[in-house]
């Protein structure tokens, strides 16, 4: 459930992002508007992706601790507790197996 929610977070998240073919567009429309040669067009597009790429990293700490708590207060357990709770039932599985 966890991972169903985080991968739907992170999918709506990921449609922010500017994909290549319009940010080209988006540089090409500034340059002519602004009158930008094609290298201040393309130093305007790098500043805009990573502002992008910086917010998109941000949103996606945010959603992750949003999901955490979500889970924390329902009670689901962690994979980490999960994992403890496996080794500890195949350890007694073992010991009993020994005594047989």
């Amino acid at each position: 459930m966890l991972e169903l929610i985080e991968k739907t977070l992170l999918a709506g998240i990921g449609t922010l992002a500017l994909t290549q073919k319009k940010a080209e567009e988006l540089k090409d429309d500034l340059k002519e508007r602004l009158n930008l040669s094609e290298e201040e067009g393309k130093k305007l597009l790098d500043k805009l992706q990573g502002a992008v790429k910086e917010n998109q990293a941000k949103l996606e700490e945010l959603a992750q601790a949003e999901v955490k708590k979500a889970c924390e207060r329902v009670g689901l357990a962690t994979e980490e507790e999960v994992n403890k709770l496996k080794k500890r039932i195949d350890q007694l599985e073992k010991k009993l197996n020994s005594q047989e």
